[in-house]
């Protein structure tokens, strides 16, 4: 055994990562709660608001996780009438995504929760964006795979 100390768990960038994590978890919980989501369900929404149609597969993609995890939130979504799964007219193995109306007037009313974090954080909208772009650098530069 070598006689270095450990890293106290404060100064691990990778614990301060998870317990924000966890807390915005947590501020988040009673607005999705209150709304009948949860959050996979809502990461599911905002990338049918950023690109409306898509596969289960580019759903997947875009929140660096595996189909078979994106479907059970997709199928209840569907379930309480927020989005509708239609098969491709040219690979009928394909399915794609649809938000419905009232799931496009959820995701309007889900834009609280960046803003009720934002107050919370007690941060300026430049600091906010700011903390953003620097975690997305780091995700970038560690990669998805990695």
């Amino acid at each position: 055994m070598s006689g270095v100390a450990p890293v106290p768990l404060d100064n691990q960038l990778c614990f301060s990562l998870y317990a924000a994590s966890m807390a915005i978890n947590r501020t988040y919980k009673p607005m999705l709660d209150a709304m009948g989501i949860t959050y996979p369900q809502y990461l599911v929404l905002n990338v049918l608001g950023e690109q409306d149609g898509v596969t289960i597969g580019a759903i997947a993609d875009r929140l660096a996780l595996e189909s078979s995890t994106v479907t059970p939130p997709v199928k209840r979504l569907e379930q309480a009438g927020f989005v509708e799964r239609r098969r491709s007219k040219v690979d009928e193995r394909q399915v794609h995504v649809w938000l419905t109306d009232v799931g496009r007037t959820l995701l309007v009313q889900s834009s609280c929760l960046g803003e009720t974090l934002m107050e919370r954080s007690g941060m300026t909208p430049e600091q906010f964006d700011a903390l953003n772009q620097q975690v997305r650098a780091l995700r970038g530069a560690l990669g998805r795979d990695s």
